[in-house]
């Protein structure tokens, strides 16, 4: 069985940055995609941002482009998301996903439980 568990979130003032980490635990692919969505309440999840499995490239949404980073530690089966310069708008639920199931519409297999992330003015 997969698990996907994020930490690293928590509250910060604007204009500051957290890391978030997503650790999976079981056996997936080692060329799986990966990502992340977050998601406001009332509102729709919105994704932020992919790493493919087979080639390392990274993509994002224009809401985070230019200050957030994925990336990921295959061997430590661990994907990141640097988040900088964070405004009040960034305060969600992150979640991790894995494995995408067609990452052209980014749906994946496999989603973690969320991180608060909380940014204050």
């Amino acid at each position: 069985q997969v698990e996907l568990v994020e930490s690293g979130g928590g509250s910060v003032q604007a204009g500051g940055s957290l890391k978030l980490s997503c650790n999976v635990v079981g056996v997936i692919s080692s060329v799986c995609d990966m990502g992340w969505y977050r998601q406001v309440p009332e509102k729709g999840r919105e994704w932020i941002s992919g790493i493919k499995g087979t080639t390392g490239s990274v993509d994002y949404a224009d809401s985070v482009k230019g200050r957030f980073t994925i990336s990921r530690e295959i061997a430590k089966s661990t994907m990141y998301l640097q988040m900088n310069n964070l405004e009040p708008d960034d305060t969600a639920v992150y979640y991790c996903v894995a494995c995408s199931l067609d990452y052209g519409t980014k749906t994946f297999m496999y989603w973690g439980r969320g991180a608060q992330v909380t940014v204050s003015a």
